[in-house]
């Protein structure tokens, strides 16, 4: 008995001096907590979206407070957020550049066609590793919804087997770009009224064999856009939006269609 409560004194001296120490460790060895990040932090919408260029809002917030990134970067936040960050800050708001996600492709159900059946995972990532998914288009989208499952806000809708993305409900984050296996999905200024609905970078020819509403590299758009914002790279249209100014001119020149107006 005497051998037992010697060995439970012993083992809770033990615990005690172990407690104390690290007490003392955490005290005397901590890294004092900048203020700033913590209120930075409560100003984002905590998406985790990465649209700032940082890896969530955590680390977005620290690059504000410690290393002076801009406050501005917080695309779904837009400008509320970046006005609350400023504040927090003391420096002068920035205004956000507003952008919205679009779907590169208008390959629907009657104007392409597949080439084999699928019947794996239903989602896109999976589709795509055999053979390029079950399209006759292999840079079309497969319409598994992996985008939709994605978006935080329920802007995505699958129609006529292939995504659809509701400009107005939109708010910029681009989860739905990183989980597209195809990169059809791109970011466009919220003020962009027209874009190249298609992703097919073959010849017109064969894009045309593959998807009837294809770009087929013509350079119509091109040719007759006044400011010189449209231009045609391995046989894709192609928009530059900081030219572009949205007289729609190339949407009405296009024989396929495949340069539409939206938003």
């Amino acid at each position: 008995m005497t051998s037992i409560l010697i060995a439970f004194a012993v083992v809770t001296a033990v615990g005690l001096i172990a407690a104390v120490l690290l007490a003392l460790a955490s005290h005397f060895l901590s890294v004092p907590e900048n203020e700033s990040v913590e209120k930075v932090r409560k100003c984002l919408p905590g998406i985790n979206c990465g649209a700032c260029g940082y890896n969530g809002c955590d680390e977005y917030a620290k690059a504000v407070a410690e290393e002076g990134a801009k406050t501005n970067l917080c695309v779904p936040g837009a400008d509320a957020v970046a006005s609350d960050i400023a504040q927090v800050m003391g420096v002068e708001a920035e205004d956000v550049i507003e952008m919205m996600a679009f779907v590169g492709c208008n390959g629907h159900s009657g104007v392409t066609e597949k080439c084999n059946n699928y019947n794996g995972v239903n989602t896109c990532s999976a589709a795509s590793m055999i053979y390029g998914g079950p399209n006759s288009c292999k840079y079309g989208c497969l319409g598994c919804g992996d985008c939709a499952v994605a978006c935080p806000v329920d802007a995505i809708c699958l129609k006529d087997g292939i995504a659809h993305i509701n400009p107005e409900i939109c708010i910029g984050c681009g989860m739905c770009v990183k989980k597209c296996p195809k990169n059809i999905i791109k970011f466009v200024p919220q003020t962009a009224k027209v874009a190249v609905m298609c992703n097919n970078k073959e010849k017109g020819g064969a894009a045309r064999k593959k998807c009837q509403n294809a770009c087929i590299g013509c350079k119509k758009c091109e040719l007759n856009c006044p400011s010189g914002a449209v231009k045609v790279e391995n046989n894709l249209a192609t928009i530059d939006y900081s030219k572009c100014t949205n007289c729609g001119l190339c949407a009405e020149v296009c024989p396929t269609k495949c340069i539409h107006i939206i938003n």
